[in-house]
């Protein structure tokens, strides 16, 4: 390389500035490399089902329902078996979902009441809107009905009502399914977005929600109608009138509504097996839709950074302790399937089936950590799939609260689940439930009266307090 005569002190500068230029020029390099192989955003799909109870999937140990495309997401994800939702009820469970946060905190403890404007903008889809998603929203909203968020989302697809029609006419005067209409909206999302960046799309299916009216009924899609009708449905061990018989009289009368919604559709072997069927029949029916998303995924090229988690707002009672519904603490009520599947993930960390308890308020924080923006103080989940790593489990117990409507309609009732045990207290009788849920998984026996077991209420007494201050 030629150089200009120069002194040896100008010589030595001219060396000092050439390195020092090398350097900057090194580094910018570097940074334009990282910058590029820096892999793009996922993209994120929350699926979400209606009434949805933990068992409820083949993959969950169910013989007898067919969800097939759920199970592969399962066993190419991960499965959380002990899924619960903190409060059973649609409208605040999805508050919570969408916030993560405690009832007790979010304070959306009704049908009617939507966030606030400083609460909204803190849910996950438009914390991952300011972090440049593109978001939408189909199907059941379900928080603040009459005052929706339409206007914050680049795309909106949700009922005004607080239930959505399990069927409407379309354009052609045909009558059309919930499932297939929110199945539908899904491939318009994906056909619209599918190269505009990073999408956030949640879809929340009616399915598989009875259609409230007096009696409720199930509608199902006309070609499953006859899905699983050479199938025997077996009756639960807490079917027996024995359970039921068991409740304090402030719970066992006809005004509860569980027990009011039991009777035209569970109350004998035969109306249980049709409503039964009828509830399968409408998950077979999401299944399908989800098998439809997954192959547009794959057909638009999205499928390799699209991650798809699918979750149940509540579990549901269908005739275990004489009841029909959610709201009280049992598991039918409270356990939810819970799927994550992330194909970013290798494969020896595919099919994992993790045991640690995984809640409703988890949701928020776990897609705002697979997308990288920091999770608010203000939630009180955790990142499920961020937890897994670690040797211990984040959580041994939870908050539970349900305190819409009361008795003698709905009873209230708070409470503590454990690993092992569950305390529930109806907060307006001051009546305590005490379950070993391992050796009593059914919940069949109460032993809060059991002298035996004195020592653990007490201590679940305490740890209830101490939960119930923590979740405000």
């Amino acid at each position: 390389m030629w150089l200009p005569k120069t002194g040896n002190d100008e010589m030595r500068i001219l060396h000092r500035g050439l390195a020092k230029a090398g350097i900057i020029f090194f580094l910018l390099v570097n940074a334009f490399v990282s910058l590029a192989q820096k892999p793009a955003p996922p993209n994120i799909i929350f699926l979400l089902t209606d009434d949805h109870r933990w068992d409820a999937l083949g993959v969950a140990g169910n013989r007898i329902i067919q969800t097939p495309n759920l199970d592969r997401l399962a066993s190419q994800g991960v499965l959380f078996k002990n899924a619960y939702v903190t409060t059973a009820i649609c409208c605040v469970s999805r508050a919570s979902l969408l916030s993560g946060q405690y009832m007790s905190r979010h304070k959306i403890t009704d049908f009617d009441t939507p966030f606030s404007p400083s609460a909204l903008a803190q849910t996950y889809p438009l914390l991952l809107k300011k972090a440049g998603y593109k978001i939408g929203f189909i199907g059941k909203y379900g928080v603040g009905t009459k005052h929706q968020p339409s206007t914050e989302y680049d795309y909106w697809s949700c009922t005004k009502k607080s239930q959505p029609d399990y069927e409407v006419l379309n354009a052609q005067g045909q009558l059309i399914h919930d499932t297939d209409t929110v199945s539908s909206d899904v491939q318009k999302f994906l056909g619209q977005f599918a190269n505009q960046g990073p999408f956030c799309l949640s879809v929340s299916f009616k399915a598989p929600h009875e259609l409230d009216g007096n009696p409720p009924t199930y509608v199902v899609q006309s070609r499953f109608k006859e899905l699983y009708s050479d199938v025997i449905i077996p009756q639960p061990l807490t079917a027996d009138p024995t359970y039921w018989n068991s409740f304090p009289d402030f719970f066992r009368t006809d005004q509860n509504i569980a027990r009011q919604r039991w009777k035209p559709l569970l109350s004998t072997p035969a109306l249980r097996a049709e409503t039964v069927r009828n509830y399968y029949r409408l998950i077979t029916g999401v299944d399908e839709a989800v098998g439809k998303l997954v192959e547009q995924l794959k057909a638009l090229h999205l499928d390799q950074n699209t991650i798809i988690i699918f979750m149940g707002d509540n579990g549901f009672y269908l005739g275990e302790h004489g009841l029909e519904g959610k709201w009280y603490g049992h598991e039918e009520s409270i356990r939810v399937p819970l799927i994550i599947y992330d194909p970013r993930q290798p494969t020896n960390r595919r099919g994992n089936k993790s045991t640690q308890i995984a809640l409703n308020i988890d949701v928020a924080p776990t897609l705002l950590s697979l997308a990288g923006v920091p999770i608010p103080a203000d939630m009180q989940g955790i990142d499920l799939l961020g937890n897994l790593k670690n040797s211990k489990p984040a959580r041994l117990d939870f908050f539970y609260e349900h305190t819409f409507m009361g008795s003698p309609r709905i009873p209230k009732v708070e409470g503590v689940v454990t690993s092992d045990f569950k305390y529930m207290n109806y907060i307006e009788h001051g009546y305590e439930e005490l379950y070993d849920t391992v050796h009593d998984p059914h919940e069949t026996t109460n032993l809060a009266h059991n002298a035996m077991y004195t020592k653990k209420l007490k201590a679940l007494r305490n740890r209830y307090k101490v939960l119930k201050q923590a979740a405000q």
